[in-house]
C-alpha cells in the first residue's frame, strides 16, 4: 500500500512529479505515481481515487487544474494541489483554481510548481518529519 498516491494530469507535469517524489523518497515514504487527466479520464479517475489505500494524494495539474478539487470531491482524505506553471500567467491560472475550492472541498496549495514542498507537507501529515 503506498502512503501517498501522486497523480499528475499530464505526462507534460513529470518534472514537478519528480520534484514530489524525490523528496518523498528522501523520508522513505512509499508512492504510486498515475497520469490520470480529471477532464479525458474522469472515470478512471473517479476509480483509482476510490480504490487507492493511500493516506494523502498530491495532485499536479496546470491550466485549469481541476484535478486536485476533483479528488477532494471524492476522498476524505487529504489531497496537495500543486499548480504548474504554463503558457499563460505563468501558472497564476492554476494556483487560483486550487486555491478557490467550495467550502467542504478542501485542498492544500502549493506554490507553482512547488513539488518539493507537496513532499514535505505528505510527509508532515504522515508524521515523518
Amino acid at each position: 500500500m503506498p502512503e501517498v498516491a501522486v497523480i499528475a494530469g499530464s505526462v507534460s507535469d513529470q518534472t514537478i512529479v519528480d520534484k514530489a517524489t524525490t523528496v518523498l523518497q528522501s523520508y522513505n515514504i512509499s508512492f504510486d505515481v498515475q497520469f490520470i487527466s480529471a477532464h479525458r479520464d474522469a472515470d478512471k479517475l473517479d476509480a483509482y481515487v476510490k480504490s487507492s489505500d493511500a493516506l494523502v494524494f498530491i495532485c499536479i495539474a496546470g491550466m485549469s487544474a481541476a484535478l486536485p478539487g476533483v479528488v477532494a470531491a471524492r476522498t476524505k482524505k487529504p489531497v496537495i494541489g500543486v499548480p504548474v506553471s504554463g503558457k499563460i500567467a505563468g501558472g497564476l491560472d492554476a494556483l487560483l483554481s486550487i486555491a478557490q475550492m467550495p467550502k467542504g472541498v478542501p485542498v492544500a496549495c502549493m506554490a507553482v510548481d512547488g513539488g518539493e514542498n507537496a513532499g514535505h507537507f505528505a510527509a508532515r501529515i504522515l508524521g515523518k518529519n
